[in-house]
């Protein structure tokens, strides 16, 4: 079948008001950081629960898991459902699987808990699509770059939040207390939330099925989410092998200094709507030039980051704001890209999208440790590095070969 650009389905005019912008940011940053307190809060958690030295890094594990499987499984129904509803859903479920979790008292509990907590995150990838289908084409993109800024938002200041608040109360609290903004999220949007109903007649299966088509035939899609696979990928080696780094000798920094290092990285949300606009004004080629260029910068000038000095640690936090302006510039200008293939196939297109970086950042991550452990920083930043000019070069032979409009059959 040819992917159209338009689809039938009930919605709400095709306008999305400031505010109505700001709510769905908001939403992203608070559901999307749910996936990350997990991260600073593991050794404490580790320690409450008994879990064991090889078992705790499950604690942040199990959550992308979840996070992954709901990518391929549950953000497809966004195509399928009625997508206020869907959002809802899975928000609640949040709000019930983040409860679990501040009140589990063994591995096995919190381990589960964290799973669901994945699996409902994925409701970001919901509301990112439902906001381009509100949108006029003429400012799809700066939509989308103001929302996809709440989302990293939320993804960059959930460690630190985590980190204060534990430090001040308990894990548990963490927990708890964002448990009750899951469920005032709910009660905010059902209020405010247009009804979306897409006129998707596949069942469920066939609804799977057409993925793999679309994996398979559109170019766009394809190209992108290598280019930013690699992009996550250098993100994610980045920011699982600095804290090691500035924990070090070198820097020696506490996990406050740690955190207040992380809400440098919150300065590359404001990439998001200036990404949007320039693939609006049809610059879409330029923009993924810089952020992949900005990417490989990052990595050169950490070379000169590493010896616990003012400059160093001046230094290494420029690295850290150009690469995420970097990666959160071509984010946006890869969901402006797929977007455009059909508003029919938004939500599968952005599942598909979404696993297949998420996947470079799971690599990345890996990778990342092996790198430190084995020749410390100066290895793991030209392998970070490697990432965004791998990602380059393939975007180099975009040209000929990509084509405006895939075909799926």
């Amino acid at each position: 079948m040819t992917l159209s650009t338009t689809t039938r389905e009930t919605v709400a005019p095709q306008t999305i008001s400031p505010l109505m912008t700001f709510l769905f940011a908001a939403a992203c940053g608070l559901v999307a950081a749910n996936l990350y307190y997990g991260q600073p809060l593991a050794g404490p958690i580790s320690a409450s629960l008994g879990f064991t030295p090889a078992a705790t890094g499950l604690i942040v594990t199990l959550t992308q898991i979840g996070y992954g499987l709901g990518l391929l499984l549950i953000v497809p129904l966004g195509d399928l459902l009625e997508n206020r509803r869907l959002v809802l859903t899975l928000i609640a479920v949040s709000a019930v699987a983040l409860v679990g979790a501040a009140l589990s008292s063994t591995p096995p509990t919190f381990l589960l808990a964290s799973l669901c907590i994945g699996l409902a995150s994925v409701a970001v990838q919901v509301l990112v699509p439902f906001a381009a289908h509100m949108a006029p084409d003429a400012s799809r993109g700066r939509v989308v770059g103001n929302v996809m800024s709440g989302l990293l938002c939320g993804i960059m200041l959930a460690r630190p939040f985590a980190s204060f608040l534990a430090e001040a109360t308990s894990w548990h609290m963490v927990y708890f207390v964002t448990a009750a903004l899951m469920i005032a999220l709910v009660v905010i949007l059902r209020a405010n939330l247009p009804v979306r109903v897409p006129h998707t007649k596949l069942s469920y299966g066939k609804l799977l099925a057409s993925m793999a088509d679309l994996a398979l035939h559109s170019r766009v899609l394809q190209r992108r989410a290598l280019y930013q696979a690699g992009m996550f990928a250098a993100f994610s080696l980045f920011w699982t092998t600095t804290p090691l780094l500035l924990a070090g000798p070198e820097f020696g920094l506490t996990q406050n200094g740690i955190a207040l290092f992380a809400l440098a990285g919150a300065a590359g949300a404001i990439a998001s709507p200036i990404a949007g606009r320039l693939a609006d004004r049809g610059l879409t080629k330029a923009a993924s030039t810089l952020a992949m260029l900005l990417g490989m910068s990052a990595f050169l000038i950490s070379h000169f980051a590493t010896d616990g000095s003012p400059t160093a640690l001046l230094l290494l936090t420029a690295a850290a704001i150009l690469l995420d302006f970097g990666v959160t510039t071509n984010l946006v200008c890869g969901q402006r890209a797929i977007y455009a293939i059909s508003a029919e196939h938004r939500s599968r297109l952005n599942g598909l999208y979404m696993a297949t970086f998420f996947a470079g950042g799971a690599i990345g991550s890996a990778v990342g440790g092996w790198a430190y452990a084995t020749g410390g920083w100066t290895m793991t930043a030209w392998i970070g590095f490697s990432f965004p000019a791998f990602a380059f070069l393939l975007f180099l032979t975009e040209g000929r070969n990509l084509q405006a409009v895939s075909d799926v059959g």
